[in-house]
């Protein structure tokens, strides 16, 4: 694995988001950032077969049309492709970052992801995609799917960036919160940043020693936290309390063993989308 900043780009109102908060994890990192933009296959061809009906003569004048309009549509849409990265491009060259690679892809999104994670320190990528700006209610499918597949963590931008001063971690106890609470004492992404640990349910010994743990082993990596533990519904309550404590960032784990598992990787991923309009980084 190399140390790279996979920025998946378009044409969505959260693109210039997307390159903002990749940029700010990569002045963190000290690292380079690449640029991706996937071409949809329906997007580069495939027109409709008309030709069932026709005689032969007619079927090939219209097949050589057919051929020619799709070789149209996939120029247009490999030249918009690159028009997106160059917008993007000059984005990051805004705010300061000069290692940038820019990828072109057709096919998949997620097969394109799962090739170039290989070289990523973490993924970035959009809320919505195109077409799902104005649809709240819904999360796209290809965000879902990348929050299941990807290896390293995925940062959700939300849909305009804020400087991030400050970062809320929903820690349930899981293995998969205290993975997230290892990766964020491995690195100096966290450094400086004003940081609470958060627990939604139940108030017991257990829960409080694993919260004392983890506070321990972040501020051994020179992260100071505050810990707090709330009772209530997991999405209504952490989206309240980062509303709140106006909190620039929210942190968790994929999987874990109570419903906020449930909140990002199961069966309704929407709840903390909608709960949290702010970013969501999601550690595996």
């Amino acid at each position: 694995m190399t140390d790279r900043i996979l920025a998946l780009i378009d044409s969505s109102p959260y693109a210039e988001s997307v390159c903002r908060h990749a940029a700010w994890i990569a002045r963190r990192l000290g690292t380079g950032i690449d640029l991706v933009h996937v071409i949809p296959k329906d997007a580069a061809g495939g027109s409709d077969d008309y030709t069932g009906t026709l005689r032969l003569g007619a079927r090939t004048a219209l097949l050589q049309k057919l051929a020619a309009i799709d070789a149209e549509r996939a120029k247009l849409a490999k030249d918009r492709g690159q028009a997106l990265l160059e917008d993007a491009r000059a984005v990051l060259d805004q705010d300061g970052i000069a290692d940038v690679r820019e990828k072109l892809r057709q096919g998949e999104l997620v097969e394109a992801v799962a090739e170039l994670e290989r070289e990523a320190r973490a993924v970035v990528i959009g809320k919505r995609g195109e077409g799902r700006s104005e649809q709240f209610a819904h999360l796209g499918a290809n965000l879902e799917r990348i929050l299941r597949s990807v290896t390293v963590p995925v940062l959700v931008a939300s849909r305009s960036f804020q400087p991030i001063s400050s970062a809320l971690i929903a820690f349930d106890g899981s293995e998969s919160a205290d993975h997230a609470v290892d990766r964020m004492a491995q690195g100096p992404v966290f450094r400086g940043l004003d940081l609470t640990l958060t627990h939604v349910g139940t108030d017991n010994a257990e829960i409080r020693g694993k919260l004392e743990a983890a506070q321990a082993k972040l501020a051994a990596a020179g992260l100071e936290t505050r810990v707090e533990i709330l009772a209530g519904d997991p999405a209504a309550t952490l989206g309240q309390r980062v509303a709140e404590a106006n909190t620039s960032l929210l942190v968790m784990g994929a999987y874990g063993h109570s419903r906020i598992r449930s909140l990002i990787i199961g069966s309704t991923p929407t709840a903390m989308i909608r709960a949290c309009r702010i970013p969501v980084l999601v550690f595996r």
